[in-house]
């Protein structure tokens, strides 16, 4: 499946931009980021997939051009979907980059493959 390869660029600025060091990893048929070896934020087809966690889902999803993220039918709990429209500007993903990088530490890594 691709994904958008312009919004990618865009993510590695912002991250490199904040000084971040990522590594970038094919996951859901998309691109994720990953930051201290966990999913920080990543690419479905043309949106972004913010971790933002449980306490600020809320708040994400009131904004422009978020959406619950859902794979199974069920949304997942910390994890927002933002298209085009609420990625207008580089601030506007920037905005989203900083808050999927505060949720990061907090955030759990997932268990090693064997």
């Amino acid at each position: 499946m691709a994904y958008d390869t312009f919004l990618s660029d865009r993510i590695e600025r912002a991250l490199k931009e904040t000084g971040t060091n990522y590594a970038t990893k094919h996951m859901f048929g998309g691109l994720a980021f990953m930051v201290d070896d966990k999913m920080c934020c990543g690419i479905v087809r043309d949106d972004l997939m913010a971790r933002v966690g449980p306490d600020r889902q809320a708040e994400a999803l009131e904004q422009t051009g978020a959406r619950p993220m859902e794979f199974t039918g069920r949304p997942m709990k910390g994890y927002v979907f933002v298209d085009s429209e609420g990625l207008d500007t580089d601030a506007d993903l920037m905005k989203w980059i900083k808050w999927c990088l505060e949720f990061n530490p907090h955030a759990k890594s997932s268990k090693k493959k064997k």
